[in-house]
């Protein structure tokens, strides 16, 4: 048996690992798209270290376009297998396939629109995928229920355990039975981190021979939870009340934005709230927030208990939920303090890069990162302090305040994975760290090793390993 290292190998995006059973099955561990702009990476999500068409399964963590975005090319490509996830992931996975696809065709259009102006006849492209290739693609997924085995090859069953990330985010164990012998694979997905609103704490993998471990924090520790509240309040009242300005908060569509909505609403019904306009100003977290309604099977005892209270969690009064583009741009103009929430998390897409368009060169607005940024994005270039940033191809001078609370990330920090993954200690034969960049690898293998840890490889993009 062997693993290779497909994807979110010394990166942070792209999540894809790939089995390869004595018998010559092959099952893929996520198919995520990169997300950045590393000149190292411009052609990954268009080729594979595989062939799509021998993958027997794809196996499914969550719905995030960083583990998921691949699914329709690898489709269209000639994959033609099961796709195992949790029953919340693929309802996620049915709208935000679709979005993924209709941004790949939207921006090729424009591309080559652009291209055909300048006589460039040469250089236009076809999108990574279609709607097309979406829609094949739903017919291959099969749910799975928290907590049950279930069976993926004639020597091997799958176990999908809450992970606490986002909503119907799972951890994954192989049983693989091999040459007499019974071998026990991990992957941890995304780990979430414990105590936080709306989700489940994520729940520790079984003892296991052979563990894939998240390392995105693995160099730091979050902002302590009992300030969050109140920090996230001063900054709303420091920018809409004091400076009469605009708080636009970058948030993926899925998790960040809900999670954001409910604070707001839990503020709002405690009457703390200022009594100003809030948008959620993306189509589809808008489809996503229905879908969160639909699954209470992910809720923690927290919220359960607040739905006595609100039977609406993600609605109040001054909340209006955002679908018309016409909308959105008059947002962009308009000069009334608000509360903007908006994708993507990292500002690299989407309607949030408009409003970053917009907005940058305003003192009285601020921008609030709520989660991690790749670098290259413009998230991830104000993370660093940018002075300025090219955006639609135009200079703009950072005037807006930027603030970062990372205490809303939906990743588990250094000793947060570390607790996660302290059962593992004396089982574990070999620990491969991804989804993660090297310098906060190399700092959480020595945090690992410090405490007991033996066996702890980064791979790099391409690596095979035999086991």
């Amino acid at each position: 048996m062997k693993i290779q290292f497909c994807g979110a190998a010394r990166e942070v995006t792209g999540s894809a690992h790939l089995i390869t059973l004595e018998d010559g099955f092959k099952i893929l561990l996520d198919c995520g798209l990169y997300q950045g702009s590393s000149d190292d990476m411009l052609e990954f999500n268009e080729h594979w270290y595989f062939s799509p068409s021998e993958i027997g399964c794809l196996i499914l963590s969550h719905a995030h376009i960083d583990h998921s975005g691949r699914i329709p090319k690898l489709v269209g490509d000639g994959f033609q297998g099961d796709i195992h996830c949790t029953h919340a992931t693929r309802d996620l996975c049915s709208i935000m396939l679709l979005d993924s696809a209709k941004i790949q065709e939207m921006d090729v259009k424009y591309y080559n629109k652009r291209q055909l102006k300048r006589g460039h006849k040469d250089r236009l492209k076809e999108p990574l995928y279609t709607t097309r290739d979406v829609e094949m693609a739903w017919n291959l997924f099969d749910s799975h229920g928290y907590g049950r085995w279930f069976r993926v090859h004639d020597s091997v069953e799958a176990l999908f355990q809450d992970a606490g990330h986002i909503l119907g985010s799972a951890n994954v164990t192989l049983r693989i039975q091999e040459k007499g012998r019974t071998i026990l694979f991990g992957f941890t997905g995304d780990v979430g981190r414990p105590n936080r609103p709306i989700l489940r704490d994520p729940v520790p993998l079984p003892e296991v021979d052979y563990l894939i471990c998240e390392s995105t924090y693995g160099d730091r520790d979050h902002e302590a939870a009992p300030n969050e509240l109140e920090r996230f309040l001063k900054i709303i009242l420091h920018t809409c009340i004091e400076k009469q300005g605009k708080l636009i908060i970058p948030a993926f569509s899925v998790g960040r934005t809900q999670e954001i909505v409910y604070m707001l609403d839990q503020l709002e019904s405690a009457g703390r709230l200022p009594d100003i306009p809030v948008y959620v100003d993306s189509p589809l977290a808008v489809n996503a927030t229905t879908v969160f309604g639909s699954h209470p099977e992910c809720f923690d005892n927290d919220l359960n208990e607040y739905l006595l209270l609100d039977d609406d969690p993600f609605g109040f009064n001054s909340l209006a939920y955002v679908r018309n583009v016409e909308i959105s741009k008059k947002l962009n103009y308009s000069g009334e303090p608000s509360i903007i929430i908006s994708s993507s998390g990292m500002m690299n897409a989407g309607r949030v890069k408009h409003h970053l368009f917009h907005n940058i060169e305003n003192a009285r607005n601020t921008f609030l990162i709520v989660g991690y940024c790749a670098p290259g994005t413009p998230g991830g270039a104000l993370r660093d302090g940018a002075k300025q940033l090219r955006i639609f191809g135009e200079e703009k001078i950072v005037k807006a305040e930027i603030e970062v609370m990372d205490s809303f990330s939906a990743h588990a920090d250094r000793h947060e994975l570390a607790d996660h993954i302290s059962n593992q200690k004396d089982s574990i034969r070999k620990l491969f760290l991804v989804h993660g960049t090297l310098d906060r690898q190399e700092a959480f293998r020595i945090f690992l090793q410090e405490r007991g840890f033996h066996g702890v490889e980064i791979p790099e993009l391409g690596q095979e390993f035999e086991l």
